[in-house]
């Protein structure tokens, strides 16, 4: 039984608690840690039918003897302390989007990871653990459409409140698509363009929004996304691969088609936790069921620094408008 705690008791925290302590198989939430005493209180409290520690500080829910394995699901700008000391003390972390939220954290922690000369950390870009995505990946990896030429996926969500900015199309919004197709298309990204369009009457003045996201690979893939967070009619997550021998088409989550009133309608998904719950599930079980082993199968701290260093270059393209260089470095042995 894998022994977790949990730091950062927020909403994505919670959910992870209750999938720890009631839904997931081989794990039980022992402790729990919030800068805020009575959200540690409150998450703690929906544990049930063991005593749960409650902790403020980052360093000493990591000490503790009781936990096995931490699960990070604070700010991203808070995620550098508790993912560092976790690596340090020997134990797997799991820590949600992003790794941090600066390439140069996101380094720290790899090169941490390959001092210790153990793989602990998972970083939770949920995506690769999509039932769609993965089948589209099983056909491309098949080999029977040929290698692929174009990307073309689109990022819609309903709305968005006023504290949402441009930069944050890519840093909340476009980085899955970031991580989930550098692993779809098994590549490294070379370059990254913004352009900025006409603008939906939705978006609050200091928001440009659509915005369309060329992402060019190394092997010669574009990738074409576009990121629309004001589009008001679902939320609507697509992904098409246009290869050398056909095409494919990642499936929409499955809604009947009726007929009714002379039309014929087929719903959109509005919520994206609806869209992506089962994936949340599948993912930390599959984390529970390496890290009792000290092995990472998901989204490693690599996977998290190319997704902060491609984040960076587009954000710095938003800006300048120009075509963005991604550079990476080799790949570390370690990572390999």
């Amino acid at each position: 039984m894998l022994k977790v705690g949990v730091i950062g008791c927020g909403a994505i925290g919670r959910e992870h608690i209750k999938r720890l302590s009631g839904k997931l198989q081989g794990s039980m939430v022992t402790a729990v840690c919030d800068m805020y005493e009575n959200s540690a209180k409150e998450a703690a409290a929906l544990v049930s039918g063991s005593e749960v520690k409650i902790y403020t500080d980052v360093q000493a829910i990591v000490n503790d003897p009781n936990v096995d394995a931490l699960v990070v699901t604070s700010p991203g700008f808070a995620h550098k302390e508790p993912v560092l000391a976790a690596v340090k003390a020997g134990k797997p972390v799991f820590c949600e989007k992003p790794l941090c939220t600066t390439a140069a954290d996101c380094k720290e922690i790899v090169e941490a990871e390959i001092v210790g000369g153990k793989h602990l950390v998972q970083v939770g870009f949920m995506r690769r653990y999509d039932k769609g995505y993965n089948q589209v990946k099983d056909l491309l990896d098949s080999g029977e459409f040929g290698k692929p030429l174009v990307v073309k996926c689109t990022h819609r969500a309903i709305e968005v409140d006023s504290s949402y900015s441009t930069e944050m199309a890519v840093t909340d919004t476009a980085i899955h698509e970031i991580d989930c197709l550098h692993w779809l298309l098994d590549d490294d990204w070379e370059s990254v363009q913004v352009i900025m369009g006409a603008n939906t009457k939705f978006a609050h003045p200091a928001l440009r929004d659509p915005q369309v996201m060329i992402m060019q690979s190394k092997k010669g893939v574009t990738v074409v996304l576009e990121v629309f967070v004001n589009c008001k009619f679902g939320y609507d997550i697509n992904c098409e691969v246009v290869c050398e021998d056909g095409v494919i088409h990642m499936p929409a989550p499955s809604f009947p088609t009726v007929r009714k009133a002379g039309k014929l309608s087929t719903d959109i998904e509005t919520n994206w936790i609806n869209r992506f719950i089962d994936s949340y599930d599948i993912e930390l079980q599959d984390w529970i069921d390496h890290a009792v082993k000290f092995e990472v199968a998901g989204p490693n701290a690599w996977d998290g620094y190319i997704a902060e260093v491609t984040a960076d270059a587009l954000v710095e393209a938003q800006a300048s408008g120009k075509i963005e260089k991604i550079e990476l470095g080799e790949t570390p042995a370690f990572y390999k």
